[in-house]
């Protein structure tokens, strides 16, 4: 069972180091056992890969590389997260029970949200008072998928 866990960490680290992804481990703080955890990728399943693919590679900053039938979108920069598209494998389930949540900052969500429409996404609601921390938009991809473009405002400016 070790040698097993061993090889996997082995490919991991192999698959890491051919991303580009640090292979050193994270900095452990004395007496605690603190994961850290990053996103590496989101998978989505589409109808039309390409045309999804093309989409979210507009929206992030991203360009699509093909392979198959699959699309990867690498990270645009540190900080960014990478995404693989690829065919639906069953049918679409009537509601999405996970979303993205996308932040830009503050004061940038209207023109984001404008740019992100231009690109093929739906408008679906804006929740701008329900919280003081965070004003967001919900919009749905070509395909319905829903995310959200969220801004939250500097320490010492309240929501008004």
């Amino acid at each position: 069972m070790a040698e097993e866990g061993l090889a996997s960490r082995d490919i991991a680290a192999a698959i890491g180091e051919h991303l580009g992804l640090p292979t050193a481990p994270p900095p452990r703080v004395e007496g605690m056992d603190v994961p850290h955890i990053t996103l590496g990728a989101v998978n989505l399943e589409a109808e039309d890969p390409a045309l999804v693919a093309r989409f979210w590679a507009e929206v992030i900053g991203s360009t699509p590389a093909p392979g198959g039938d699959a699309y990867y979108l690498p990270p645009s920069g540190p900080g960014g997260f990478a995404m693989f598209v690829q065919p639906l494998t069953g049918p679409r389930t009537e509601r999405s029970t996970i979303h993205l949540d996308l932040t830009v900052p503050w004061g940038d969500r209207d023109g984001e949200v404008a740019r992100i429409v231009s690109l093929g996404a739906t408008w679906r609601w804006d929740v701008l008072d329900e919280v003081p921390h965070v004003r967001w938009t919900t919009l749905a991809d070509p395909e319905g998928n829903l995310f959200c473009v969220a801004e939250h405002p500097p320490a010492a400016s309240p929501v008004s």
